[in-house]
């Protein structure tokens, strides 16, 4: 056996499945034999029932729970028996040749103990975690502390990402990815497999450290490329990240380093999380709420003119309003207009100007009603009718200005539609609008160019018996009938052909071009993306073959993201998100002051408080997806819709899976008290 493919995939059914036709392709080339494994910890988006019908030739390993990047590792591994072993993240594509060159380098070269190669990410730029030196304290401080950032080229400050390295060169390196880590079997029988007392992240560190100190070399490969859609399988942008990430340096240290080294090397890094951490939570709230204060600031700013110019010209008696009236009432005024505003749609895309108007004019009537109970805050009704229709004319002119400057038009209450391109046969190209359709994607189809020689030689057929699988927002879910045959004419929009790209691009300015992995192979597709130019900024995907999914990624620290065919989730709009949190937080209180009396109805008096307290938080909610996968940012649910199903039997996972489904699918506020009132006895519940 000359290699063997570990994958462990957790929830990303859908880059699962190209990484694994990507794999079966590389294998293609390689003339000696090959194993993949794939082990599965415990995901719930249909993973495991797509590499059994599409990949039978995949060695599965199905883990009953998630025991880790380093143990589902470790499980292939201590099974495998090629003469080199491939650690390869779920969410990457490799070159055909891959395997075949990386073979031959670890074959020319004896003393190799591990091997990385050039990595990319969904928009074809380099990621400089392709090479990386060793996390020693003051590498580590100049990385934590941004140093290394600011003079990423520095032999100095620059150490951990080796930036002063040329990427185009093969190099040594200390530490390679986790996210293709090729080695050597004896490299691994002399120094051991992962260290699984690495949860995640770290284990790529610990295991490039023990290759070089058995005496074996770690190789930086830049021949052969791959595609990373670094962020999906790690999520890098959240503040968990940086919590278990920097924890993992921090047993690296306290493993490999002088115990007096370590201990300062523990104390920089925990502060560095703290740090980091606060940093991110700041980050994220101040992104969330720059709108909103905006809209604050230009609705005072407005009312401080309304005011001096209605004193001076209108007022009965020409006097000042007291200080009160700008330092108390008009911030009141706002927050109501505001809330009222936000309950109304005015933050939702895209923007209604009816829903702004609405809002506002639902907080004007409210604060009208309550200035009334309030004597020494009533100053003038004028001035709350005034400052509403300003409130209106703020939000609105804010949107319009923005609109304009990204889009040059003021047609916001519009969503723009992508102006999308297809590389592709002309059967492959119909497809891809079959499934935009049904996806209900907002693209603009311009055309397609088709990759000559393969147009002319054997156009591809669409597949058309592919699993449909339904997704939202980052969901997958339940299998669903197939579709029929296409019946519908090859398109004749043909744009050109392939090497006439660039021009095509800037002649249609074009926002997104889809790959067709049936007509081009995996290294035509990253040649592609490494050649276009970035100006103006276009986005890739790829629809794999046969595959539904169409996949891409908008930047290394970005989520990869798909289309794929689906039905709306209604769970997952907006307005619904907004209302369900409404309930929850209402329905939580009300519980919390009825608990002297509700508790003894509990069946666990001391889950049901708690329970009250984390859905008020926000970190749960009352009712929701606990078996379907769901998007990270949804809140974890107490109860589930198919809690209140009536069987005989108990259900099976598939059968709870697709009662979410349902529910996420017809999904009404009024679905969540009929569940509330039906499980009331188990509101204690302890979830999951």
């Amino acid at each position: 056996m000359k290699l063997s493919v570990v994958i462990v995939n957790y929830n990303v059914c859908y880059f699962l499945e190209q990484a694994l036709l990507s794999v079966r392709r590389a294998v293609e080339k390689l003339a000696q034999p090959v194993e993949v494994f794939v082990v599965d910890n415990n995901s719930v988006d249909g993973s495991v029932a797509m590499v059994k019908a599409r990949f039978p030739e995949v060695i599965l390993i199905e883990n009953k729970d998630n025991p880790g990047f380093s143990k589902a590792n470790n499980q292939a591994l201590r099974i495998a028996k090629g003469e080199y072993q491939l650690l390869l993240n779920p969410d990457t594509v490799v070159e055909e040749d891959t395997f075949r060159i990386c073979c031959e380098f670890m074959d020319e070269h004896p003393n190799a103990g591990g091997l990385g190669v050039k990595m990319l990410d969904g928009q074809g730029k380099f990621l400089p975690e392709s090479k990386r030196g060793l996390p020693t304290p003051w590498v580590a401080f100049y990385k934590i502390f941004g140093l290394a950032k600011v003079f990423p080229k520095s032999r100095k400050f620059g150490r951990y990402h080796l930036g002063f390295l040329d990427k185009d060169q093969p190099h040594e390196i200390e530490v390679l990815s986790g996210a293709f880590m090729l080695m050597r079997k004896a490299t691994l029988d002399q120094v051991g497999l992962l260290d699984e007392d690495y949860f995640m992240y770290g284990e790529d560190i610990d295991l490039s450290y023990r290759i070089t100190q058995g005496g074996w070399k770690n190789h930086y490969l830049p021949a052969t490329r791959i595609i990373h859609y670094k962020g999906e399988s790690t999520k890098r942008t959240s503040v968990n990240y940086v919590f278990v990430f920097y924890r993992a340096m921090v047993i690296f240290a306290q493993k490999h380093f002088a115990p007096g080294r370590a201990g300062t090397f523990s104390l920089l890094i925990n502060a560095a999380i703290w740090l980091r951490a606060g940093a991110a939570v700041a980050e994220r709230l101040l992104t969330q709420a720059a709108p909103v204060l905006l809209d604050a600031a230009l609705i005072y700013g407005g009312m401080y003119f309304l005011k001096t110019y209605w004193e001076q010209n209108h007022k009965y008696v020409p006097t000042a309003y007291p200080p009160q009236f700008m330092l108390v009432a008009v911030p009141a005024y706002i927050l109501v207009w505001l809330a009222t505003a936000y309950l109304s749609g005015a933050y939702d895309k895209p923007t209604k100007t009816a829903r702004i108007a609405r809002g506002i004019f639902l907080g004007t009537v409210l604060i009208s009603a309550i200035s009334n109970f309030f004597d020494a805050y009533r100053f003038s009704k004028a001035l709350i009718i005034l400052g509403g229709v300003w409130a209106v004319m703020a939000l609105v002119g804010r949107r319009l200005a923005g609109h304009f400057l990204r889009y040059h038009d003021l047609r916001f209450s519009e969503r723009r539609q992508k102006s999308v391109a297809i590389v592709g046969s002309a059967t492959e190209s119909l497809r891809v609008r079959h499934l935009l359709e049904q996806a209900a994607v907002q693209a603009r189809i311009i055309g397609y160019i088709t990759p000559q020689e393969q147009e002319v030689a054997a156009p591809a057929r669409a597949s058309a018996t592919a699993t449909r699988r339904v997704a939202g927002n980052g969901t997958a879910a339940a299998v669903l009938a197939e579709p029929e045959p296409l019946a519908i004419a090859p398109p004749d929009d043909l744009l050109g052909e392939v090497r006439q790209l660039d021009e095509i691009i800037r002649i249609y300015v074009l926002d997104e071009l889809i790959f067709c992995g049936r007509d081009l192979s995996a290294s035509q597709i990253i040649s592609l993306m490494v050649s276009l130019p970035q100006q103006p900024p276009i986005a890739f995907k790829i629809l794999p073959q046969d595959s539904e999914y169409i996949i891409g990624s908008s930047s290394k620290d970005a989520p990869g993201d798909y289309y794929t065919l689906d039905i709306t989730l209604n769970l997952f709009r907006p307005e619904q998100v907004r209302n369900k949190r409404l309930l929850d937080i209402l329905t939580s209180l009300a519980l919390l002051l009825g608990s002297p009396l509700l508790i003894w109805l509990q069946q666990q008096k001391g889950g049901f408080l708690r329970n009250c307290l984390r859905v008020l938080s926000g970190s749960r909610t009352w009712v929701g997806l606990r078996y379907a996968a769901a998007p990270q940012r949804l809140a974890r649910a107490i109860l589930s819709p198919a809690d209140v199903a009536q069987a005989a039997a108990p259900l099976t996972e598939a059968t709870r899976r697709r009662l979410e489904l349902l529910y996420a699918k017809d999904y009404e506020p009024s679905t969540d008290l009929q569940i509330l009132l039906r499980r009331f006895r188990w509101l204690g519940t302890e979830d999951k």
